[in-house]
């Protein structure tokens, strides 16, 4: 999405959530028209957001009036400590101004998890795999604009429906002859369901952004180790600031359920994410996002003091 001016509002721009690929939306408070930014970014499952966390703009809608947006492209890197790193790259195009399509290959290098697992079941186990692979397909629909119906405070609300399938659980749980089913993650595939609310405040010093969703889902963390029969609610919330002209300035935060039995020191309990993120739009193609990263237990490790790398280009 761009930094458009709220209907209603004076001159604004919009901003978005917070993790590593930080979103924002601005246009200049001042009067004069200008190219839209290259924001929101790809979240690390392909919708417009900040790095882990969505926001209710959509990603390069186009010009008004116009029915097919240009597509956009997305890439993200973490390095997570301990031989673990997890990468992303996705594409959307958004239809009609309203609706956002996008996909995203999500991979997770497990560091040094096999061998841990490995060493302590002795010869009976042996993981084949040192990665995992997650696809996601998303659809988002705005259901309101920001401003609609000539209001000051309504923000931009969107659902979104996104079906995520790991392609290399049911291998790893053959490895583990039927460990990760007796753990209760016994699905290759499952569903999310975001509803995400975003108002820009832009009479404040720095035009800020808040964010807000709530998503249900069964996914062990994220999808990457696969799906529960147990659902939850969760809530993520970002917030994001134009602390400069051309930097943005966002933190992030994303509720993560635990719905399977953990195991001390090889697939503990997870822990809910932060990041703080800081944006470049280099042109109007072009957005560079650093980011740092807590991210708590994650499978044998904690890997916290996290640093991040996100790059989207709006064609």
């Amino acid at each position: 999405m761009q930094f458009a001016r709220p209907r209603g509002a004076g001159g604004a721009l919009v901003a978005l959530l917070f993790l590593v690929p930080l979103f924002a939306a601005t246009a200049r408070a001042g009067e004069e028209a200008q190219e839209p930014l290259p924001l929101p970014l790809h979240t690390l499952e392909g919708i417009g957001g900040h790095f882990t966390v969505p926001s209710a703009y959509l990603v390069n809608p186009g010009p008004p009036g116009d029915f097919l947006g240009l597509p956009s492209s997305g890439t993200i890197l973490v390095h997570l400590g301990n031989g673990k790193h997890l990468e992303a790259v996705s594409a959307s195009v958004t239809l009609g101004g309203r609706v956002e399509l996008s996909y995203a290959l999500d991979y997770l290098d497990m560091g040094d998890l096999p061998e841990d697992v490995e060493r302590a079941f002795g010869d009976t186990v042996t993981i084949g795999e040192d990665a995992v692979r997650l696809h996601n397909l998303n659809a988002r629909f705005q259901v309101l604009q920001e401003g609609d119906y000539d209001t000051l405070w309504l923000p931009a609300v969107t659902v979104g429906v996104h079906r995520k399938w790991n392609t290399t659980v049911d291998d790893l749980d053959d490895d583990l002859s039927g460990g990760l089913r007796a753990l209760g993650i016994r699905h290759d595939s499952g569903w999310d369901f975001t509803l995400t609310a975003t108002k820009l405040f832009a009479d404040l010093p720095f035009p800020t952004a808040l964010s807000v969703t709530a998503r249900y889902t069964k996914a062990a963390h994220l999808g990457l180790f696969g799906f529960t029969d147990t659902g939850r609610l969760v809530g993520e919330v970002a917030i994001c600031s134009a602390i400069a002209d051309g930097v943005f300035l966002a933190a992030e935060y994303r509720q993560k359920p635990s719905t399977y039995q953990p195991v001390d020191g090889l697939l503990d309990d997870e822990d809910d994410w932060w990041t703080i993120d800081v944006c470049f739009p280099v042109n109007s193609h072009l957005t560079v996002s650093f980011g740092y990263g807590h991210f708590g237990k994650l499978l044998n490790h904690r890997s916290n003091k996290s640093f991040g790398l996100a790059l989207k280009y709006e064609f």
